[in-house]
């Protein structure tokens, strides 16, 4: 385990954060769950038929003494989900419609958050992204200032840790959406316990190319700026002018960043998609994520492909983000 789950798993203790896994007959998610649960890291809250998750935990050797299960179609408090739905989408849904919604678990989990009785949610191992991330859009939203979500990477190799944005969302970001993404990453960052140092990246560094998409950068870095000066922060820049020194002394020698940024902002999801898978099978960095930023309350998606130790360690960043 590397030093970033470490320093999450201690930031944890005995805080008692309670994280939805909706996709509780999952093998990989009842295990992980259970292993969270065994190392008193969080309570694991399971969702499904009470019966049937007992039953898959004891065929798995899986206590579940120190978890809670909600079954949505015999939830005693769906009365007051339903009232706190109808009233949070505000006309979009009856009564009727809501009882019918949140018997899914996805959106019965996401009430749970929603109304604090609980701290987060991971799911996605069955699931697509679209059915994890809609009721977080429509119930929990985005925070106040934030217009879109995004999706982080955290890589990590050794001791090494960078932030690559955004890798799991936006497809093409305007330049207000990239300064945003670039400021809800730097806060990311920070809960890592890195100090951040934001590049913003493009095809070109400090005006060597112009073009719309350059330009969009240089935009994106002017509004960043103008949000928030504190954060530390620059661009536009080629990737080696963010990271290698020599190459920032020549290309960008003004530059708060000289080639040590270690948050790189990623002008295209084309471009952070492919980014992020080259420095992991190239690189041999560890991808960690997605992790969905910008949200009131922590959400995050899982890969379908993922196996129990990607849901453990998303469930840990998930409870962190709860903190």
């Amino acid at each position: 385990m590397s030093d970033l789950f470490t320093g999450l798993k201690n930031k944890l203790a005995g805080r008692e954060l309670k994280i939805v896994f909706p996709e509780s007959l999952d093998e990989r998610v009842l295990t992980a769950a259970g292993r969270l649960a065994a190392e008193k890291l969080v309570t694991p809250v399971l969702l499904g038929n009470i019966d049937e998750v007992q039953a898959k935990a004891a065929e798995l050797g899986v206590s579940l003494d120190a978890a809670e299960i909600y079954d949505p179609a015999h939830y005693a408090g769906m009365d007051e989900l339903v009232a706190a739905f109808v009233e949070r989408r505000k006309g979009k849904a009856t009564e009727e419609d809501a009882r019918k919604i949140l018997l899914d678990v996805n959106y019965f989990g996401t009430m749970l958050v929603y109304r604090n009785k609980a701290d987060g949610l991971v799911s996605g191992a069955t699931h697509s992204t679209a059915d994890t991330v809609r009721p977080a859009l429509q119930i929990i939203k985005t925070k106040e200032g934030v217009k879109k979500t995004s999706g982080v990477f955290i890589m990590v190799r050794g001791d090494e840790k960078y932030v690559f944005a955004d890798c799991a969302i936006n497809i093409a970001p305007d330049s207000n959406d990239l300064a945003e993404i670039a400021l809800e990453s730097a806060k990311t960052a920070a809960m890592f316990d890195i100090e951040p140092r934001v590049a913003m990246l493009s095809f070109s560094t400090k005006g060597s190319a112009k073009s719309d998409e350059t330009e969009r950068v240089v935009a994106a870095v002017a509004e960043a700026k103008r949000r928030d000066p504190s954060v530390v922060l620059d661009g536009e820049f080629q990737f080696d002018a963010a990271f290698v020194p020599s190459v920032a002394k020549s290309k960008a020698p003004g530059s708060v960043i000289q080639g040590n940024a270690n948050v790189f902002i990623f002008p295209s999801l084309e471009a952070g998609n492919i980014g992020y898978k080259i420095a992991q099978r190239l690189g041999g960095f560890e991808a960690v994520g997605p992790i969905l930023q910008g949200l009131n309350r922590p959400v995050n998606d899982l890969s379908r492909g993922c196996n129990e130790e990607d849901v453990y360690k998303l469930a840990l960043i998930t409870a962190a983000q709860g903190l």
